[in-house]
């Protein structure tokens, strides 16, 4: 359906520049947009190498087990389901060590496995469990400490500062995931209530 969406798009915009006559500008904008799409991807591919050398760094020397071990008992308590040892616990604490470095592209995989594995304690079933709805939520809010593909888009266009936004960013990604997990609680204990659990 997006696909669809993105089609008749481009479709409605090519005949409407055409009635216009302004088909030089649309060229153009094509063109330029290409090239800067280009400058963003190296902009950003060296951003992320880098945090994910460093990553890969933390792990090999123990420091992200560390930093799991002190989410641990905090992450037991929002998934009270989920067996301490499991695959899912680690997919779930790896993918929120990554998020917490602003790696969205290294979680995205992490998360992804984190969800098979809560299927798979779900029993293969095709309705979401209460612990990947959980999962969901606190995926999409993401407390993140170091916003690396921001910083990397502003290192890209010339930002003076290009890291002043990471007070803000921990700020509003703090509050997004208390929300989260305060929502996903209430309408938990809310179906709860009404029998549905």
């Amino acid at each position: 359906m997006v696909n669809l969406i993105w089609v008749g798009l481009a479709l409605i915009g090519i005949v409407f520049a055409m009635l216009n006559g302004t088909m030089a500008e649309v060229n153009k904008a094509v063109f330029e947009g290409a090239k800067e799409a280009v400058t963003i991807c190296i902009g950003l591919i060296s951003v992320l190498v880098f945090w994910l050398g460093l990553m890969k760094i933390a792990e090999k020397s123990g420091l992200l087990f560390k930093l799991s071990q002190i989410f641990k008992p905090i992450v037991t308590k929002l998934f009270p389901e989920v067996p301490a040892d499991h695959p899912a616990m680690g997919y779930i604490l790896s993918n929120m060590m990554a998020n917490v470095f602003g790696l969205g592209n290294a979680a995205t995989p992490l998360g992804i496995k984190a969800m098979e594995q809560l299927k798979k304690l779900n029993h293969d079933k095709d309705k979401a469990s209460r612990s990947m709805v959980t999962f969901l939520a606190i995926n999409t809010s993401s407390i993140t400490l170091i916003p690396t593909t921001v910083i990397a888009i502003r290192m890209t266009y010339g930002a003076e500062n290009p890291t002043d936004i990471i007070g803000t960013t921990l700020l509003a990604t703090f509050c997004s995931t208390v929300f989260a997990i305060f929502i996903d609680r209430y309408f938990y204990y809310r179906k709860k209530r009404r029998g549905g659990f």
